[in-house]
């Protein structure tokens, strides 16, 4: 898990996160796609569940050129930012990392793009913690 996410533990609230969140995607060039509450859809379903949002976030520029590289990218895509309570207290960010799909796809030639989309993202992990 280590190399596929990136992982950031705050001692802020889920709610607190989640705002967060929200203001610094817009300040980092991102825009948030959708957020799955799945913690809602599962009780809703009659399941027992721990908070958890998953954020699914996109920057129009970066999306375009990885398409354009391979369209095949599109199984990846929009980015995810999985938003859950931590393991003692506060709550937990993780990441996919953008530069292991890229080494999954090693002939798109999107190393490089989705090293500077993971840098971003995880600027974005940092404003809110």
């Amino acid at each position: 898990m280590e190399n596929m996410g990136f992982v950031i533990e705050t001692s802020k609230s889920m709610d607190d996160v989640s705002s967060g969140l929200e203001k610094a995607t817009s300040e980092h060039g991102f825009t948030i796609l959708a957020v799955h509450d799945v913690h809602k859809t599962l009780t809703e379903k009659g399941f027992d569940s721990q908070p958890l949002k998953i954020y699914e976030v996109c920057n129009a520029e970066f999306a375009h050129q990885a398409l354009a590289s391979d369209v095949n990218v599109a199984m990846f895509m929009p980015c995810k930012i999985v938003v859950r309570t931590g393991d003692n207290a506060g709550t937990k960010m993780t990441l996919v990392r953008p530069s292991m799909i890229s080494a999954m796809m090693p002939e798109s030639g999107l190393e490089k793009m989705a090293q500077e989309v993971e840098e971003r993202l995880i600027g974005i992990m940092d404003a809110v913690k």
